[in-house]
């Protein structure tokens, strides 16, 4: 058994009220099927993958994952961190580069929702399962090829379509932010000599209340500030923000 995996059956949903049984959306691969098919993911990494288009091979390696759902807990951050390790592994993105995939599918969370249940709902009827006194569920029937083969092909849109917006709205968003910001720093060191960490504080505080700087900033944080020189930080900030 590998390190971390479960020891007993899973599924993700909800309980019922009274009794406690499980509610599941989605029931995971039985335990003990647990290694081959990390095995198969690993194998499908080294042999296949790397002769796939880069998005296409995340979306399987991702999807499979989460489908197996083979840890306690932490399966959702592990299948996310399997998209970038997947996307910069393959030369997606440049060195270096943190690529905000997950950021989109976030924003896209019912759509992420209704793609993992395109295969997840339709393979319910299929696992004969039982509760199990602690609330869980036991798989009463062999499964493990529910888990091996799937079609990802939804899984694939739903990923070229996060990709996409990430390169389309999200990076340059990004980079526009990072030059508004570096503009507004540019401006506040003009006017008073801050440490980088201050000038970041300050801007946390204009930001949080549309460009002004509050009542407790002034008293406070930036009590040392004159009002001259509030009123032009929060002119610079006016400037590089102008949204």
């Amino acid at each position: 058994m590998l390190l971390g995996l479960r020891n007993e059956g899973g599924f993700v949903g909800d309980r019922d009220r009274d009794s406690g049984t499980p509610l599941p959306d989605h029931v995971s691969a039985r335990h003990e099927d647990l290694p081959s098919l990390i095995e198969g993911l690993v194998a499908f990494d080294r042999k296949t993958a790397p002769d796939l288009d880069a998005v296409l091979a995340a979306a399987i390696l991702a999807f499979g994952f989460i489908y197996i759902h083979p840890f306690v807990d932490g399966n959702g951050r592990l299948h996310r961190y399997l998209i970038h390790h997947v996307l910069a592994e393959r030369g997606f993105n440049p060195p270096g580069m943190v690529f905000p995939v997950s950021a989109a599918i976030l924003d896209h969370i019912n759509d992420y929702r209704r793609t993992l249940e395109s295969y997840s709902v339709r393979r319910l009827p299929f696992i004969k399962w039982e509760p199990t006194d602690k609330g869980n569920v036991r798989v009463l029937n062999e499964t493990a090829d529910f888990y091996r083969f799937f079609d990802a092909t939804p899984h694939a849109e739903f990923l070229y379509e996060c990709v996409a917006r990430t390169i389309d709205i999200d990076l340059p968003a990004e980079a526009r932010y990072l030059e508004a910001y570096d503009t507004f720093r540019r401006s506040v060191t003009e006017i008073v000599d801050m440490p980088d960490g201050t000038i970041d504080l300050l801007f946390r505080f204009l930001r949080r209340n549309t460009g002004v700087l509050s009542k407790r900033g002034r008293e406070k944080e930036f009590a040392k500030l004159t009002d001259d020189e509030i009123a032009k930080v929060e002119a610079s900030y006016r400037n590089a923000f102008p949204e």
